[in-house]
């Protein structure tokens, strides 16, 4: 009886589950290659920025395209910094961060703070800096905020970073632009039939 009991058990187990197809993985992301995107990318105008914070042994700071108000109640800010930056790590411990709009003739500015090979004691050698709020600010930009860290967020290669104004300072001038890959200056066009 015990041999019957043991074959109406084995009768009523579950079949074995069905094999399980495994796609092959992609080479790389579904839609168009990287190259691709950074052609469109390089056709947005943007206008030049540098973001600064306070590191353990001094200033640092980085040249950035990616910057967009996002809110004016509450004021907030949002910048793009690339991933693995000291910049970034900075924002994250301070919790601050300063945000630098350029004038036109401030291209030198932007690359020094854009080159992978310049420390950070050279990026800000012969700047006038000041510090508000414990954030080291660069004088004579277009214009300036001072921020408080209030989100930081990883999408791809790039961290979105939210700030809250906590102090601005807006100037006069023309703003630094970057298009197609160049610096570029903003240009009024004169409407037709003016002399």
């Amino acid at each position: 009886m015990s041999a019957r009991l043991r074959l109406v058990t084995d009768r009523t187990t579950a079949p074995p589950p069905p094999p399980v197809l495994v796609e092959p993985l992609l080479g790389e992301e579904p839609g168009p290659g990287a190259a691709r995107c950074l052609g469109l990318y390089a056709k947005l105008t943007a206008g030049v920025g540098v973001v600064t914070a306070p590191g353990e042994d001094g200033p640092l700071g980085m040249t950035v395209s990616a910057v967009t108000s996002l809110s004016a109640r509450p004021p907030l800010l949002l910048v793009c910094l690339r991933d693995g930056s000291r910049t970034l790590t900075s924002v994250r411990a301070h919790r601050a961060f300063a945000v630098h709009l350029l004038r036109e003739e401030q291209q030198d500015l932007a690359t020094r703070f854009a080159s992978p090979t310049t420390t950070a004691a050279e990026r800000f050698a012969g700047s006038d800096l000041c510090h508000v709020l414990g954030v080291p600010v660069l004088a004579g930009a277009l214009a300036w905020s001072v921020c408080l860290t209030e989100d930081v967020r990883r999408y791809g290669d790039h961290h979105l970073v939210v700030g809250r104004i906590a102090a601005v300072h807006v100037g006069g001038g023309r703003p630094l632009l970057w298009h197609d890959r160049r610096f570029r200056s903003l240009t009024e066009r004169t409407p037709d039939g003016a002399g």
